[in-house]
C-alpha cells in the first residue's frame, strides 16, 4: 500500500477549470528542490503543462530555493520535465490540439518517497459557471449553518 502525503494543491485550477480527467506523473527534480518540497515551499498557482516533441513539461511551478543549499540551487520557476508513458502523452496531445482542453497541475504529493504530480485535463469555466459554483457553495454553507443552529436550539 503506497502512502500518499499531499504537499500542495492548486485551488485556482479548481476555480477556473472543469477537471475532466486526471493523470499521475513523476517529475524530474534535483536534490535541493526535493528538500525544499519536503518543507512545503512550492506554489502551483500559475502553473500549466505543455507538450513539446513528445515530452511533457510543467511551466510556472515555483519551488523556493533551499535555504541550506549552495551552488546547486536551481532557478525557482524553471521548466521541469514530467515523466509519463509515451502513449499517454500522445493521447493527451491529440485531445489538447483538437478540443481546446488545457493541462493543469492540480496537486503535488509524495507517493512513498517519490514526488508525483496530478495533472488534470481541464476545460475552462466561463464567468457564469464560476458564479454558479459560488452560489452553490454559499447555499450549502447556509444550509449547514441552519442545521447546526437547529441542533443547538
Amino acid at each position: 500500500m503506497a502512502s500518499l502525503k499531499t504537499i500542495a494543491q492548486n485551488k485556482k485550477a479548481r476555480h477556473d477549470y472543469f477537471i475532466e480527467e486526471s493523470f499521475e506523473a513523476g517529475i524530474e527534480l534535483c536534490g535541493t528542490e526535493v528538500k525544499s518540497i519536503r518543507q512545503g515551499r512550492v506554489n502551483l498557482k500559475d502553473s500549466w503543462c505543455s507538450i513539446v516533441d513528445g515530452e511533457i513539461f510543467v511551466n510556472g511551478m515555483h519551488i523556493s530555493p533551499y535555504e541550506h543549499g549552495n551552488i546547486f540551487n536551481r532557478d525557482p520557476v524553471r521548466v521541469r520535465k514530467l515523466l509519463m508513458h509515451k502513449k499517454e502523452i500522445n493521447r493527451l496531445y491529440g485531445t489538447i490540439k483538437q478540443t481546446g482542453y488545457s493541462l493543469i497541475p492540480v496537486s503535488l504529493y509524495f507517493k512513498d518517497s517519490r514526488v508525483k504530480v496530478q495533472v488534470g485535463l481541464c476545460k475552462g469555466k466561463k464567468l457564469y459557471d464560476k458564479r454558479e459554483d459560488m452560489a452553490k457553495r454559499t447555499a450549502k454553507r447556509d444550509i449547514e449553518r441552519a442545521i447546526k443552529e437547529q441542533g443547538r436550539g
